[in-house]
């Protein structure tokens, strides 16, 4: 199996036990509580998110074995690392012509959680960040009043879509969500629609016309769905996207008959949640429709 089938295949199994990793990919404080790394406090990005969330440690705190190492501590007999990707290119001759040319690569490596480890402890939790009170409701209106270049929120009748050749997003009435946190969930998922706009991102899946059950229109749902997983966790608010048996399965077809699907579409959901947040990538994360570090 190559890196993006072992993927796969992680994320399916979790679908197929009625669990949908990026509806919530960590719980409570974004900042706190997103995975990173122990020694450099960098936090992951991308599909690493969602691989590291699955592991189901209290601790978000993550390290390779080289690192543990180095900072004195080992890991406990018998524990199993988890697995985290990171996209590269290398510059190899062109069979054909003998010109240089730039390949990109996935490669991935191992880390272990600190609850895996003996000898090492974690950074002390930040105090003043704990006692910092926020509405997430107010958090979450905060993150959609600041988003540049927002399109035009239109609100009435009993859809939520994005309209991409008008720029604008049309949303049912407040009123008529069942909580704040279903209507933030679903207005993060079609601003996240919306950064794919030629005027912003410029993604395939919004500027080229797919029809309902395409490839592309499934990669962009999932792209619009991570992203908005992305936010509400910043948010610190609720997913609560569908998780019907139907559901489920529909992901799981389409993931299977694309391997490749999982990883790319949560990198440009990184890129779009980043673009929401006014966040520049850093140097350790993918391009738009490459693989995130």
């Amino acid at each position: 199996m190559n890196i993006y089938e072992i993927i796969t295949a992680k994320i399916v199994e979790k679908l197929e036990a009625g669990f949908i990793p990026w509806h919530k990919p960590w719980s409570g404080s974004a900042a706190q509580n997103a995975p990173k790394n122990l020694i450099t406090g960098k936090q992951y990005r991308g599909v690493n998110v969602f691989l590291l969330s699955m592991a189901g440690y209290s601790s978000p705190y993550f390290a390779t074995f080289k690192q543990i190492s180095e900072k004195g501590g080992s890991v406990k007999k018998g524990e199993q690392g988890q697995m985290v990707v990171y996209y590269g290119t290398a510059e190899l001759e062109d069979r054909e012509t003998g010109d240089p040319k730039v390949v990109p690569f996935l490669k991935y490596y191992k880390v272990f959680n600190v609850q895996q480890c003996e000898g090492i402890e974690a950074p002390a939790i930040d105090e003043d960040a704990e006692e910092k009170v926020f509405s997430p409701v107010e958090q979450a209106e905060a993150i959609f009043s600041a988003m540049p270049q927002r399109p035009e929120v239109h609100y009435g009748g009993n859809r939520a879509y994005y309209s991409p050749s008008l720029d604008y997003v049309q949303m049912p009435v407040k009123e008529s969500f069942d909580s704040p946190d279903a209507y933030y969930n679903t207005l993060f998922h079609e601003l996240a629609h919306s950064t794919g706009h030629s005027n912003r991102i410029a993604r395939k899946g919004v500027i080229e016309a797919s029809y309902f059950g395409s490839h592309e229109y499934s990669k962009e749902e999932l792209v619009a769905e991570m992203t908005a997983s992305f936010l509400s966790a910043e948010a610190g608010i609720e997913s609560t996207f569908d998780n019907s048996v139907a559901y489920l399965q529909s992901w799981m077809r389409a993931l299977k008959n694309d391997k490749t699907m999982l990883v790319r579409a949560a990198s440009m959901a990184q890129k779009a949640s980043d673009f929401i947040l006014s966040r520049q990538a850093t140097a350790a994360v993918a391009e738009p429709d490459k693989l995130a570090a």
